[in-house]
Order: C-alpha cells, then structure tokens, then sequence
C-alpha cells in the first residue's frame, strides 16, 4: 500500500478577507460568524481530487501586518498556495498583487502552484472588485482563477481540489517533500 500524498497549502492574503473561513469551511463543514485575527492556524484533511486520494495539511496565516515578516517562512515550507482577497474590499485586491512575485523569489522557481480566489461573493451588493479584475490578474500570474462564499459554500472545496491539480502539474515539486501552503 502506499502512502498516501501529502501537500503543504499556505492560504494568504490581507487580514479579514476570510482566509480562516474558508479553511475553516473546508476542514469541518461550519462558518465561522465571528472574526478574530488569525495569528497562525494549521489543518489536515484528507481529500480525493481526481479519484487519487491526498492529505492537505493547510497553513492559515496572519494577514495583518505585523506578520509579514512572518510570510517568507510561510512561503518556503508551503508547497501551493491560496492567495485570497474580499471582492467587497478593493484595497484588500491591491495588497495581494505583488504577492506572485514574493512568492516566486522565496521559492526560487519560476513555476509556483498559486490559485487566487476572490471571497465574499454572498454580499455581492457590497462588490468592488469585478470578476474581470480578478480573471486579468490570474491571467497575469497564470493560475486559476475563483470567486468563492465560505458563508455559503460556494467553491470551497473546489479551491482545494484545484490546488492539489496545481500542485500535482508542478515537476518541481515531486523533488520536495511535497507541501502546500495557505496564505
């Protein structure tokens, strides 16, 4: 029998975009309602993507500030990565576009399992950043790209099913101890 992958997925993003929602919603099936700062929370769920079942072991990280320091050592041990914005907040899509770029330095590879997900899409009334911004961007990183509600399920489990694709594409990685990384 052989043992079974296992990915390290770092989730990122600005602070109350809903990294810990949606990893959250993921893991266990519930929404969290109410919001405190994340400083570092770590998971492990066992998924089947593609009939080829895998452990996720998910890093959900601070998004404030303060934490940035902590983002490069993140961002080494993680394998793929979920880089998340709110589609009601624009400043939270500005903070992530250089995002790709840290990411691609730390690792030190030009190819980088990346999924970038706008969250928030149950407050649509409440949207400042358009499905097109985030489509260009994906684009620009060449990754895919999702809108997604961890309030009501929507795309969460497909956020991660397509991580692990990412990851699995990725040749570099079947050189490492395969690990993915939530930011």
């Amino acid at each position: 029998m052989s043992r079974m992958r296992e990915f390290k997925v770092v989730v990122l993003g600005s602070g109350g975009v809903g990294k810990s929602a949606l990893t959250v919603q993921f893991v266990s099936g519930t929404f969290m309602e109410k919001y405190d700062p994340t400083i570092e929370d770590f998971y492990r769920k066992e998924i089947e993507v593609d009939s080829a079942p895998c452990v996720l072991e998910i890093l959900d990280t601070a998004g404030t500030e303060q934490f940035a320091s902590m983002r490069d050592l993140y961002i080494k041990n993680g394998q793929g990565f979920v880089v998340v914005y709110s589609i009601t907040n624009h400043q939270t899509f500005q903070d992530i576009k250089n995002m790709k770029e840290q990411i691609i330095r730390v690792k030190n590879m030009d190819r980088v399992p990346v999924i970038l997900v706008g969250n928030k899409v149950d407050i649509e009334q409440q949207r400042e950043v358009s499905n097109m911004e985030g489509m260009s961007l994906a684009q620009l990183w060449g990754c895919p790209f999702m809108e997604a509600s961890a309030k009501n399920k929507c795309n969460v489990n497909e956020i991660f099913a397509e991580i692990v694709r990412e990851m699995n594409f990725t040749p570099e990685l079947e050189r490492s101890n395969h690990c993915c990384v939530v930011l």
